[in-house]
């Protein structure tokens, strides 16, 4: 099956994936840190393991980051 896969067509193996079978195909790391988007809409979490991916869709993999200037670096 062929994905958009973060802005790149792939070409899986499986056929009839979910969200979540797909993060363990793709050997995504740290899926509990992972926000995924299908086809423009966010996924909830609790739905990965019952949203299906087919033929073409796109697929995003977000990590969000927190953080901060660390004030004492900048400070000297």
């Amino acid at each position: 099956m062929d994905l958009i896969i973060n802005g790149l067509t792939e070409k899986v193996e499986q056929d009839n994936l979910t969200v979540a079978e797909l993060l363990t195909a793709k050997k995504v790391e740290a899926p509990e840190m992972v926000s995924v988007q299908l086809n423009g809409e966010f996924v909830r979490r609790a739905d990965f393991a019952a949203t299906p991916v087919k033929e073409n869709d796109a697929v995003d993999f977000l990590y969000f980051m927190g953080g901060g200037a660390d004030n004492e670096r900048i400070c000297h």
